[in-house]
């Protein structure tokens, strides 16, 4: 009677810890994050933008409920992250979640802000059926409003909601000049990185033959994939940009791949000897990398004609990247006809850092040359490795104050191209130039956001010693995990055994 007594009050005390523990969690909310990443941990930068709000924000989330689980979880994801935001503000961030598909008014209202459905696949008795789902939200700041239409997992929600707010609260915003007149790719060609660099900065188009034109109103000046030369008046200009202690992005070509003809050339604007007397030389070169992307060719096969698709190592695939805020985060990024990067050392007072450097199996090839699609490549087509493709330099570049330029060595990679031609960025592409503006413009933090998630880490690039590790530890770690649960209840069994034999044994 005693031992039963005994443990109905130890199943009470459980059940009374597991209700306090419920009543301080709903009281209290506390998130333990183990992510490699800290994605579901609020930046600094988020914390500074919560912590200087003057007036209260409301988000409306419009999120469909009985979703499928894998969306069901991104409601209650999004909810834990506006809680978090309401605490960092001391209640300054309040919310509220609609159900748009409750019925018809709710679901016109949802539209009307600016929110559309998209579907989804919903597997329902072995059939996979369309699902109209609301997966969006609506930040209002004062009378301002702006829209997320789309709430994506993981930690690109912070991203969403903090440079939406941002974007609300920010009273002047630093100017960017995207340089023209030198046979530049034009803003319109630019969509993803104008759609970008609009959240902070008011990116406005420059054209150093305009006098009225003020350079000391911007902070950063943008240079993406000129053609023309330049002209010693303006390379003085960009000499006396650097000397008031601002900042440049280049993005340049210093050779010309043409598919269609199949050929290889130099290309020279004058910016590269400006360059090389900073100390930074972009090589007439065209890097090869085993590491690449594809070209679609078309192949004859008797009467028929088809298309396939080739590597082409003068397409790399950048993925080695250094641990500064530029690239952090960065997965691949894909480079076309790029060219590799040196330091000449003009003086102990300018630094260089290389930001991104080609894989271990690489190399470069000089124009003129013939691509020849169909070549087969060898190993030795590969003889160097690390060349660096987009770089650092900072310093005193120019008069007696420091100044930083960030160079990548292909001036193609992020631009969308106009009317029928436009395509779509892959997602580091951009965040590599945007990011790069950002660490050169703007002290926020907002960068470390942009790349915080990892989107993918894909097995085909890790070294052959790697595969070969996890590859064996998936297949042996469950084997050895059974034989020792074996051993070990084995043991314990004979060890009672043994126990029993004794004649003390009660």
């Amino acid at each position: 009677m005693k031992s039963n007594n005994s443990v109905y009050t130890y199943i009470l005390l459980i059940v009374g810890v597991i209700i306090f523990i419920n009543l301080l969690g709903d009281r209290f909310f506390l998130r333990l994050d183990f992510t490699a990443d800290k994605r579901y941990t609020l930046s600094e930068a988020t914390k500074n933008i919560l912590g200087n709000l003057k007036e209260p924000v409301t988000v409306t989330a419009y999120i469909s409920e009985e979703l499928p689980q894998q969306f069901s979880q991104l409601r209650r994801d999004f909810k834990e992250e506006l809680i978090e935001y309401s605490n960092r503000s001391k209640g300054k961030v309040m919310f509220e979640f609609v159900n748009p598909n409750k019925d018809d008014a709710t679901e016109q209202k949802t539209m009307q802000e600016g929110i559309s459905p998209v579907l989804i696949n919903v597997r329902e008795k072995d059939q996979v059926k369309q699902q109209k789902a609301y997966m969006g939200a609506v930040v209002h700041y004062g009378d301002k409003k702006e829209v997320i239409p789309y709430i994506q997992a993981g930690s690109a929600m912070e991203y969403s909601l903090s440079t939406s707010i941002k974007k609300m609260t920010v009273q002047n915003k630093p100017k960017v000049g995207i340089l023209q007149g030198h046979g530049e790719t034009s803003p319109n060609s630019l969509i993803q990185v104008m759609q970008s660099l609009s959240v902070l900065y008011d990116a406005t188009p420059v054209n150093l033959d305009v006098i009225s034109v003020n350079l000391s109103d911007f902070k950063t000046l943008v240079i993406i994939n000129p053609h023309d030369t330049f002209p010693p008046a303006d390379l003085a200009k960009l000499d006396e940009f650097l000397a008031g202690g601002k900042n440049i992005c280049i993005a340049m070509n210093r050779v010309n791949g043409d598919l269609q003809k199949s050929t290889g050339s130099e290309v020279r604007t004058g910016l590269e000897k400006w360059l090389e007397g900073k100390g930074v030389r972009v090589n007439p070169n065209f890097i090869i990398d085993q590491n690449c992307g594809s070209v679609m060719v078309n192949q004859q096969q008797g009467a028929m004609t088809f298309q396939s698709s080739l590597r082409f190592p003068y397409l790399p695939l950048i993925t080695k990247f250094a641990p500064h805020p530029v690239t952090k985060g960065l997965s691949s990024v894909m480079l076309q006809f790029a060219s590799s990067i040196d330091f000449t050392s003009p003086g102990m007072d300018v630094s260089f850092t290389p930001l991104a450097t080609t894989s271990e199996k690489s190399g470069t090839e000089n124009p003129p040359l013939t691509f020849n699609i169909n070549r087969n490549w060898q190993q030795q087509d590969f003889p160097r490795s690390g060349l660096t493709v987009c770089a650092l330099v900072s310093g005193k570049l120019s008069g007696s104050m420091t100044s930083r330029m960030i160079i990548i060595s292909d001036g193609d990679f992020p631009a969308n191209g106009e009317g029928q031609q436009a395509r779509q960025l892959p997602p580091d592409n951009l965040n590599l130039l945007v990011n790069s503006i950002d660490w050169l413009s703007d002290d926020t933090g907002l960068i470390d956001l942009r790349t915080k998630e990892v989107t993918s880490r894909p097995i085909d690039q890790m070294d052959d010693g790697k595969k070969a590790m996890y590859k064996y530890l998936n297949f042996l770690l469950p084997i050895f995990l059974i034989i020792g649960i074996g051993i070990g209840r084995f043991q314990s069994r004979r060890n009672l055994r043994m126990r029993r034999m004794n004649e003390n044994y009660i």
